[in-house]
């Protein structure tokens, strides 16, 4: 469209061209030039890597003038989501480590940065190692880093909008250990000594019809509503964006990837919403979407409100893990009581109902064709030896946006050539960088965001004739990937009871990853959603019809390669003659080729070969009435029969 502003960051391209060709409020569209100017024009030193050691010493002086001998810088913001505007990036801009989970903690003479086991290698190349010592979650604890360093009578610092309810108890009783105490600030220190820090986010908050959620807005509300009631709480506090995305059928863009807006809301049991949301984000279609039932009131507004309901008495519902320490602590104070258990939304918003899982097998469709497009062009491509990763991304990105139903990327593209592609988190940037050479492994894991689905899907690739090591690891991968792909399992059955099964080809031989292996998926939300998961780490939520979850086992050589098999699959029933019991098992979504040239056939059982088959053949089938000539032919011989 001529004449259209560029989108602001944050908010993708047919968003911004939306609301403007939509005539949207004069007082919006110049709210968010504004903000678009004063982010263009801020210079606010978040890409800087390593952060400069000044930034250490500023907040190591404003410490001491506040009397403080430490400080927790998480990496989260007051939501606790995986993705946080800029503005919020306190963690990055002190360290430069840019992973989307992290925390440190800074001492007058010390300072320790805590990550897990999918930052180990890129830890070390953000930061400097020298003034924060890394440290892996779980093995090292924060915790216990406080309890063995933080002096006897210190004051650990914390601020209580981005501290838990649940961390909040655990620093606490980590300070009580060493002899000190954890203190809340009134206002941030990183705050007060960032300079260029950018401003809120103002992306607008626009309807998300019926014909993607399946269900009304109304309906929602109401069940939640009863979920609230049946669980003793008159009220409930919501503070993941995505549950109030979800809950009221909007979509935003405040944060990079992901389409929500930032807000509050209490959730009635009558499904009342009180929407604690920035007025100019909301242009007057959105507020009349909304209705009578959603009552709008600014931000600020949320801790008069809460101390209204401790005046009544009023038993509130909120999640232990997620909500902030300053709200509970506030309800309480007023006379409030807590009820403590998970966010209300977050389970039904998992279960997928049929409209969306509609919705999402179209998206799945149409981004396996761009995938497979891009496939064939790096056949292509990369046998000449010159492609390099961020050229290879930004084709994926363009054969994507080429379905004209693009709406922003699902997160950053990992783009991982040889030795990067063992780094499980990579980005890559023209300093890191690498060229997909002959012999290599090339590892590509990227999504799309589209109004009706969120895709996320994980391809190894060789380049040129991979290595007898390479086949092994790949198929022990696959072989883990098949594994779970064609599990059956009684309801009631977690994603924690299943992770083995994924692991047990490559642990024969002495071999395992350190992440987990499936993340639950939202419909046109976040691509990390809970509560369901695949790991390790123990959860307690049953695997349910309409999940949607990841099945990505994978192996990492380190400065060697990476190796990552990942499609996104949705829980059914499961017709099984003489079932004793309801079982359930996966479906499918993402259509693409897995490499062939990395399996070794005689590793595969025949049940793992007809699988692998018959996969291939239903992407061909599916995929291949939607590509070009070249694609389809190049198709046919990636799904092969072997």
């Amino acid at each position: 469209m001529r004449g259209v502003a560029a989108a602001p960051e944050g908010l993708a391209g047919p968003e911004w061209v939306e609301l403007v060709s939509a005539g949207a409020d004069a007082e919006l569209v110049r709210a968010l030039t504004a903000w678009r100017a004063e982010l263009a024009g801020a210079d606010d030193g978040l890409d800087v890597v390593p952060a400069p050691p000044d930034r250490l010493a500023a907040l190591r002086a404003e410490l001491k003038r506040r009397g403080i001998d430490g400080f927790v810088v998480p990496r989260a913001d007051e939501h606790q989501g995986e993705y946080v505007p800029r503005r919020a990036q306190r963690l990055a801009w002190l360290t430069g480590f840019s992973g989307s989970a992290g925390l440190a903690i800074v001492l007058a003479d010390r300072a320790a940065i805590f990550i897990d086991g999918r930052y180990t290698l890129a830890v070390r190349s953000q930061v400097d190692t020298a003034a924060f010592v890394p440290h892996q979650i779980p093995e090292d604890s924060p915790e216990a880093w406080i309890a063995d360093n933080l002096p006897k009578g210190g004051k650990l610092g914390f601020d209580p909008r981005l501290q838990t309810v649940d961390g909040h108890e655990r620093f606490t009783r980590a300070c009580a250990r060493a002899g000190g105490s954890f203190v809340p600030v009134e206002s941030n220190p990183i705050d007060a000594v960032w300079r260029g820090r950018p401003p809120a986010p103002l992306a607008p908050v626009l309807p998300h019809p019926v014909e993607f959620t399946g269900e009304t807005s109304e309906a929602k509300r109401a069940r939640v509503g009863a979920i609230v009631t049946a669980k003793g709480a008159d009220v409930a506090l919501i503070t993941a964006p995505d549950s109030i995305a979800w809950l009221l059928n909007v979509r935003g863009g405040d944060v990079p990837r992901t389409p929500f807006a930032l807000g509050f809301a209490l959730l009635h049991g009558d499904g009342h919403v009180d929407l604690y949301m920035d007025r100019r984000k909301l242009p007057d279609r959105t507020v009349a979407w909304l209705g009578n039932a959603v009552t709008l009131a600014p931000p600020d507004d949320l801790g008069s409100a809460l101390d209204t309901l401790g005046a009544q008495a009023k038993r509130v519902l909120i999640e232990g893990a997620t909500a902030p320490h300053w709200a509970a602590t506030r309800l309480q104070a007023a006379g409030a009581s807590l009820v403590r258990d998970a966010d209300p939304v977050a389970l039904p918003k998992a279960c997928k109902n049929a409209v969306e899982l509609g919705g999402v097998r179209a998206a799945h469709h149409r981004d396996g064709a761009a995938v497979s497009r891009f496939l064939a062009w790096l056949a292509r491509e990369s046998a000449g030896g010159t492609l390099r990763e961020i050229a290879a991304s930004d084709r994926l990105q363009a054969l994507r946006q080429e379905t004209g139903k693009l709406r922003d990327l699902s997160f950053d593209t990992i783009s991982g050539a040889g030795p990067n592609g063992a780094i499980v988190h990579y980005r890559a940037s023209p300093e890191t960088e690498r060229t997909l050479l002959p012999g290599s492994l090339y590892l590509v894991d990227s999504g799309g965001q589209y109004r009706d689905g969120t895709t996320d899907i994980t391809r190894t690739v060789a380049i040129g004739t991979p290595s007898p090591e390479m086949r092994d690891r790949f198929t022990r991968v696959l072989k883990g990937h098949i594994s779970l792909a064609t599990a059956r399992f009684p309801a009631g059955t977690t994603g924690s009871q299943l992770d083995a099964l994924a692991r047990y080809s490559l642990w024969q031989v002495g071999l395992d990853y350190d992440h987990g292996t499936g993340h639950g998926v939202g419909a046109y939300l976040s691509v990390h959603e809970g509560p369901h998961r695949i790991s390790k780490v123990a959860n307690n939520v049953a695997l349910q019809p309409g999940m949607i979850v990841s099945n990505e086992p994978g192996y990492y050589k380190t400065d060697a390669y990476g190796i990552r098999i990942e499609n996104l699959v949705a829980v059914r029933e499961a017709a099984i003659d003489g079932a004793d019991r309801r079982y359930l098992e996966f479906e499918t979504l993402t259509l693409a080729p897995i490499d062939l040239a990395c399996v070794e056939p005689g590793l595969l059982t025949e049940a793992e070969r007809q699988w692998l088959n018959a996969y291939h053949q239903r992407v061909r089938e599916t995929i291949g009435p939607d590509v070009d000539e070249v694609t389809r032919a190049w198709l046919a011989e990636a799904t092969r029969a072997i």
